[in-house]
């Protein structure tokens, strides 16, 4: 049996990782392939620029601090829903409240100038190095994603970037009965790609992606690229941590990997805000 140990790659090991077991991979989106987090920070950090004595990069830094702490109550709360069965009903409301959102966008815009269905797209990056990474890995594995959010809007991110029909199958949040952390995505698009839910590897940023892996009894990859903490991602037990998710490439396939180090760069200590 073979076991993988990170050594000189760019990873934190928090398990051994089986690389005989893997037969498919199974990506989640937001913070693992799409540069969501940035997206955020950016955003938040231009509002926090036009604060006195906030601005540059100590706005930048307190801006990245708050969506980092919003990653353990919301994910946290997706975990409380689902152990109590409300997952379901929270699921049918926010599809409700996306409805009501389009009616009246319809109602703003009679002409139908705007696509409503666009109306919650956010125009998010791919995250450094991802779609090289997607393009070599497809030769060698099958390959989904597993979101809570919508699959169209996933589908058009894919398509954006060329990488769609690597996948056999996008799971989203109206795909099965239940969302991630419960292990019925997974389930079902193991089903799909033709393998044990077990030789699956299921890589995300998240707590709530490690427990709906380790549910499912597949095993896990969580990536510092995203919303998730390494001791978050350590503690939810997950079997490998890399710094960004390209760094997958040298770990299932270093042969192909020609760039030989990560694509995030080193952290770095704060130097003096601006």
């Amino acid at each position: 049996m073979a076991f993988f140990y990170a050594g000189s790659f760019p990873a934190t090991i928090a398990m051994p990782l089986d690389l005989a077991r893997i037969q498919a991979l199974c990506f989640d989106i937001d913070g693992t392939l799409a540069d969501t987090d940035d997206h955020l920070v950016a955003q938040l950090a231009a509002l926090l620029d036009k604060v006195p004595l906030v601005s540059g990069r100590r706005g930048e830094k307190l801006a990245r601090q708050a969506v980092m702490g919003m990653e353990t109550p919301v994910h946290g709360a997706y975990a409380w829903l689902d152990r109590l069965g409300l997952d379901l009903p929270a699921q049918r409301l926010r599809e409700r409240l996306r409805q009501m959102r389009a009616m009246k966008a319809r109602q703003a815009d009679p002409a139908h100038t705007r696509n409503p269905e666009a109306i919650d797209e956010v125009p998010h990056d791919m995250v450094a190095g991802v779609q090289e990474m997607l393009h070599k890995l497809a030769a060698h594995y099958p390959m989904c994603t597993i979101t809570t959010g919508g699959a169209p809007r996933v589908e058009r991110f894919l398509a954006h970037f060329g990488v769609r029909e690597l996948f056999k199958v996008v799971v989203g949040s109206q795909t099965t009965r239940r969302m991630k952390p419960h292990p019925e995505p997974l389930l079902y698009a193991a089903k799909i790609m033709e393998v044990d839910p077990k030789a699956c590897l299921m890589i995300g940023d998240t707590t709530i992606d490690v427990r709906c892996g380790r549910l499912a009894g597949a095993q896990t990859v969580g990536v510092l690229c995203g919303f998730g903490t390494e001791r978050e991602l350590q503690e939810a037990g997950a079997n490998l941590i890399l710094r960004t998710t390209s760094d997958l490439l040298a770990v299932l396939k270093p042969q192909e990997d020609a760039l030989g180090t990560s694509a995030s760069p080193e952290p770095k200590p704060d130097g003096p805000s601006s």
